[in-house]
């Protein structure tokens, strides 16, 4: 075993920086392994950046793996790591039900994934299926989808415009869009806006 395992985090840090230097797939299965424990922020993009440093014929499997099969933090930064990798035959793990999986950080770590792997003819569908989480979670959450909805441009438009399954939805989807029509704009929820929208007619 290497210091990956040490209680230092400045020394597994320096552990993932040698494999990653002197790449070895022995050390594949144990990156893996880390990546589903290790608290430390830093550590794991250190141990992100040392799976990149290998083939991605042998890490892109494996990280497929941990999205289906891990614990929730191992599928989370797998789903990060394949979204730096940014191979496409990663796109088909990406699935409505990941999308919509319960466990936030998996959620926005597949939201994130999703826009950088999205083939260009499955834009519109992945907008679709992103749209089905607006309204969800804290201000933090509904900012993270919103960034990951705007990654795929004009696309979004109609799918935001069309009908949501609720008042929090629709004020989500209109501070989305005023994001997409001014970058700089702030991103707050306008519930009495979504509200007036809807007795309009726009919502069903």
């Amino acid at each position: 075993m290497t210091s990956l395992q040490h209680t230092n985090p400045s020394a597994r840090l320096r552990a993932a920086l040698a494999i990653g230097t002197t790449p070895d797939p022995s050390y594949i299965g144990e990156l893996l392994e880390r990546c589903a424990v290790e608290p430390d922020f830093n550590v794991r993009e250190t141990l992100t950046w040392a799976l990149m440093r290998h083939p991605e014929s042998l890490t892109v499997p494996r990280l497929v793996e941990q999205v289906q099969s891990g614990n929730n933090q191992a599928r989370s930064q797998a789903l990060h790591t394949l979204s730096k990798i940014k191979g496409p035959n990663s796109w088909p793990v990406i699935t409505p039900d990941l999308l919509s999986d319960p466990d936030d950080e998996v959620a926005r770590s597949a939201w994130r994934a999703a826009v950088v792997l999205v083939p260009q003819a499955q834009r519109l569908p992945l907008a679709t299926m992103l749209s089905t989480q607006l309204g969800r979670g804290s201000r933090e959450m509904q900012l993270s989808l919103s960034r990951a909805l705007l990654a795929l441009g004009d696309v979004i438009e109609p799918v935001l415009r069309g009908p949501h399954r609720n008042v929090r939805a629709r004020a989500h989807a209109i501070a989305t869009e005023r994001l997409l029509r001014d970058p700089d704009a702030g991103f707050e929820l306008d519930i009495e806006m979504a509200k007036r929208v809807s007795a309009l007619g726009q919502d069903s």
